[in-house]
């Protein structure tokens, strides 16, 4: 029988290199991603971008999505990610946004 647990799959500041890997799904494991927080913690808007999948085949959820000053957008979402699928993302300016994701996997 499946387990299902929740779990953090990444907390912490975006860099400027949107590609950055923020997660990936171990071996033999299925992700289900249900939430996304973006923060921007600075006086000045800002862009993201995020996208989910497999390598070279990612789908973008996000492209320079700007953020307004000291402010959150919050993602709600059911996304299914197999195994070494990834989550990868970035901001326009490093140490402006922070990502906080997070869902269940099932192993």
């Amino acid at each position: 029988m499946a387990t299902n647990t929740p779990t953090l799959f990444f907390r912490g500041a975006a860099t400027t290199t949107t590609t950055t890997v923020l997660y990936t799904v171990p071996a033999s494991t299925v992700s289900v991603v249900t939430n996304i927080a973006v923060t921007n913690i600075t006086g000045s808007s800002a862009t993201f971008t995020l996208a989910m999948g497999p390598s070279g085949a990612q789908v973008a959820l996000h492209t320079a999505t700007t953020i307004a000053a000291n402010s959150t957008i919050y993602i709600d979402l059911k996304q299914t990610l197999a195994a070494t699928n990834t989550i990868t993302g970035g901001a326009s300016a490093n140490s402006t946004l922070n990502f906080h994701i997070s869902g269940i996997q099932q192993a």
